[in-house]
């Protein structure tokens, strides 16, 4: 095999050297500058690193296609400098072949077998396109120009540009595996539910509970204005939410059952909602509105447009029952989870990002919060349905939620009847560098230390420290046991439907 890739006899040098002899006919002129710079730009991957600075620049895909690259490009140089160019040494072209003016100077002496520009264009340009196949497009052109400048340039044989932009393009497929596509996220459905309209607010009862992030004096009079003939009940300091809430959904005449509020607000009318067998009007006013966002409830203008037409859908609840005290038989709290629950880091992840996002863009701010806090926190230690863990987070999901990661954002689907049940463990070994590795490459959806499942119940129990579980982002301290299930369809919410 060596001596058909040398420079002499051989089939493949027989091409290389016809391939050359083409391209020194071709008469001198300007592009003859622009293919050197070309060249030497790529030259150390001085090109790639530039355009993955700019990527960093803009949040999103451009962001996590630019590091993708880079991730290839590093495998593609390692595979190509460390192995393929001791493996297989090969002259360079000589200068007889070429026109001098054409040759980079000084010529490189490594082996002319395979073209490390060529591994490294082709790995950055297609590990770009595996996140953002515009953004790969846009650059494939430079990529090839790149590869095609070694030949012209007398850096290399074509064959040597031909073999290095397979051992690019194998690299950047072969980080696909640690770095796999996002499962596409499934197409909202609903599934319809019977509830009157209250477009004018005759049978709505509405909680406001004027705590909520979003309330102002401004904003029952506001809801008096959309649902003249609603009943309005204003929620102050010092009142019991809970009781409140049931009070509004017990009252006589009542068909449906309007909240303003957060996720915590809205917690405590959906129970009473079910209680009372009433549909739920949600009205996004708190400073978290995830259900609301769910629910296609996102502004008054949304909610409004269910209520007069009586736009609903079936979605289930979760419940939890929680023991404390010794050995968890002490107290019983028994919660609706609408959303979430999480034990472990997760809560204090969640603040970290929140605060850097503003400043840094939400994928790298969930960079530097999963640093700080992977860094510095200590592994809980529990049962899982049995089976002692030692872990990070433990996330519970009320319905499969997407994207399959420790970002989850949307859930297209409010009656799937599963808990989404996403784990962090230390059990492995080296745990702590292997999930800081995944947090800095981007990978911790694939990584050996997550685990994600799906059920209808699960049991955690304390191994010594009671634990502190967040519900829906309300910490609830000195846990022992908790059984989380999924009560499906449990009520009926006002959604506009596709």
């Amino acid at each position: 095999m060596r001596s058909m890739l040398r420079w002499g006899p051989g089939r493949i040098a027989r091409l290389d050297r016809a391939a050359v002899r083409v391209v020194s006919r071709w008469p001198e002129g300007p592009h003859d500058d622009v293919w050197k710079t070309l060249s030497r730009a790529a030259t150390k991957g001085k090109l790639w690193f530039a355009v993955a600075g700019v990527c960093a620049a803009f949040p999103g895909k451009p962001r996590n296609a630019g590091i993708h690259g880079l991730l290839a490009l590093g495998v593609a140089s390692a595979i190509t400098n460390l192995g393929f160019k001791a493996l297989l040494p090969r002259t360079r072209p000589l200068p007889e072949l070429l026109p001098a003016f054409r040759f980079v100077n000084p010529q490189p002496t490594s082996s002319s077998m395979p073209s490390g520009h060529s591994a490294s264009a082709v790995a950055f340009t297609l590990g770009v396109a595996l996140v953002s196949p515009r953004l790969g497009a846009a650059l494939a052109p430079v990529a090839a120009g790149v590869a095609y400048s070694r030949v012209h340039t007398g850096a290399h044989w074509p064959s040597d540009v031909m073999l290095g932009s397979a051992i690019g393009a194998g690299a950047a497929l072969l980080t696909r595996k640690w770095w796999p596509a996002r499962p596409p996220v499934p197409d909202t459905d609903r599934s319809p539910a019977d509830a009157p309209a209250v477009g004018d607010g005759e049978g709505l009862s509405i909680a406001v509970n004027a705590l909520g992030g979003s309330y102002s004096p401004e904003t029952e009079a506001q809801l008096r204005e959309i649902f003249p003939k609603s009943h309005i009940r204003l929620i102050s300091d010092g009142d019991d939410v809970v009781a409140e809430v049931r009070a509004v959904a017990g009252r006589p005449g009542t068909k449906a059952l309007g909240v303003w509020g957060g996720d915590g607000t809205v917690g405590a009318a959906a129970a009473a909602a079910v209680e009372h067998d009433l549909p739920l009007l949600v009205l996004p006013g708190g400073t978290l509105n995830h259900f609301a966002r769910d629910v296609d409830a996102r502004s008054l203008e949304g909610a409004l447009k269910a209520a007069k037409t009586g736009a609903a859908a079936w979605t289930d609840l979760g419940h939890v029952s929680a023991g404390r005290g010794i050995d968890g038989k002490d107290e019983t709290a028994e919660l609706i989870m609408l959303n979430t629950a999480s034990i472990g880091v997760y809560p204090n992840l969640v603040r970290r990002r929140e605060r850097l996002q503003p400043a840094l863009g939400k994928p790298l701010a969930g960079l530097v919060a999963g640093l700080r806090t992977f860094g510095a926190a200590r592994p809980t230690t529990l049962r899982i349905n049995g089976v002692p863990h030692k872990l990070w987070i433990l996330y519970l999901g009320r319905g499969r939620y997407y994207p399959r990661d420790l970002a989850p954002l949307t859930r297209p689907v409010l009656d799937d009847g599963v808990l989404d049940i996403r784990m962090v463990t230390a059990d492995e070994p080296f745990a702590r560098l292997r999930l800081l590795w995944a947090v800095l490459t981007g990978t911790v959806g694939t990584s050996k230390v997550t685990h994600l499942s799906e059920a209808a119940e699960l049991r955690i129990e304390a191994s010594g420290e009671p634990l502190v579980i967040a519900v829906d982002g309300e910490p609830l301290p000195g846990v022992r046991t908790a059984d989380f299930a999924v009560k499906r369809r449990a009520l009926r919410v006002y959604s506009p439907l596709y």
